[in-house]
Order: C-alpha cells, then structure tokens, then sequence
C-alpha cells in the first residue's frame, strides 16, 4: 500500500488539462463579414454620382473562344451615359472581366456625348432613326403619359432627360443597332427659331 501510496502522490495532481475554450473567430478589419470588392464597381458608383452623369448598362454578351486547352471567355458591353439634360453618349467596350468591359464602355460613352434638343420634358416633333437594321420611332407625348419604350430605347431616353415619349421599334432587335438609332433620332431633332426665342426671354 506504502508503494501505492507514494507512486500516485509523484504524479502532478495537475496531469489533464480541460481543453481550451475555441477562441472566437477574429473580425474583419474592414468591419464587415465580407472583404471589399476586388473590382472597382463601387468606386465608379460614387465617381458617376458625383458627376451628377446618368450612367446605364444596356447589354453585356460573352464570347467563348475554343482553344486547345478548352474555352476561353471575354465580355462586351454596351453602356449608356447622360446628364438627364439633353446630353448622352454611347459606349462599347470589350474585356476579358465584366467589370473592366463596363469601365471602357462607359468611358467611352462619356468621351462621346452629344447634346440633342428636347421640349421640355418630351421631344419637339415626330422622328425616325436609323441605324444599320435598326429603325427606331420616336413621337412626343403629353405630360404625364411617361416613357413608353423598353430594352435599349428606354436606357437612351431616360439618360437623355426625355420623360413623356411614344416610342416603337420597327426593325432589328440588336441591342447596338436600336441604341444607335435612337441616338440618331435624337440627334435629328430640332427647335423651331420661336421656340428658341421664347426660351431666351
């Protein structure tokens, strides 16, 4: 027993430990539950909003390209940028990320606005654009009848400023080719010398 005795009293008391409690997982320096953005989306949001520029995403294709070690994959997209006061451009611009086939689309839109005539909160008159297969009518509106045209017609339009407009598309559905003629009808729009005077006085 005395052997007993003085085997177990040799033993540290202290010979199993409790585990240690998980400690919590550390937070994010940012302060949120996910990192920031890799691309620069946000950063453009508040560059345009501070401009006070207008700035739509009409249409974004891919294209796969076969090669021997499978598919690679580049983006366009068509972009559409304004003021809401009578001046709009369009843009297009190709890159192997969305985020950078936006940035030069909508790049080039801005480098490209031209200013168009608008009455108010409609167009002076009845037009026709065309560009390509693409045919475009355009046709003023009374107060409060808003804008009535979809897909890339609609996106110029409310760049454009324009708030009450019949519209009609009445030939190809390509997305460049109804955006760029509505951008010609636009531009084929004028103002008559009395109108012109009484915005003066």
């Amino acid at each position: 027993m005395s052997t007993d005795t003085e085997t177990n009293s040799a033993i540290p008391a202290t010979t199993e430990t409790a585990p240690a409690p998980s400690s919590p997982r550390p937070q994010r320096r940012d302060g949120g539950g996910r990192g920031p953005r890799r691309d620069n989306r946000s950063r453009e949001a508040s560059a345009a909003e501070e401009s006070g520029l207008i700035e739509k995403v009409v249409f974004i294709n891919r294209c796969a390209k076969v090669v021997k070690g499978g598919r690679r994959f580049s983006f366009s997209a068509l972009s559409v940028v304004g003021d809401g006061k009578g001046k709009i451009g369009v843009g297009y611009g190709k890159a192997n990320e969305v985020p950078d086939a936006i940035r030069k689309s909508t790049a080039h839109a801005t480098k490209h606005m031209v200013t168009v005539k608008i009455n108010g909160d409609t167009i002076p008159h009845e037009v026709i654009g065309e560009y390509d297969g693409g045919r475009v009518l355009l046709r003023p509106a009374t107060t409060g009848t808003g804008l009535i045209a979809g897909g890339g017609v609609r996106a110029v339009l409310e760049a454009a400023g324009v708030k009450n407009v019949l519209t009609k598309s009445l030939g190809s559905k390509n997305h460049i080719a109804v955006v760029n003629a509505t951008l010609q009808g636009l531009r084929q729009l004028r103002v008559s010398a009395d109108f012109k005077e009484a915005l003066k006085s």
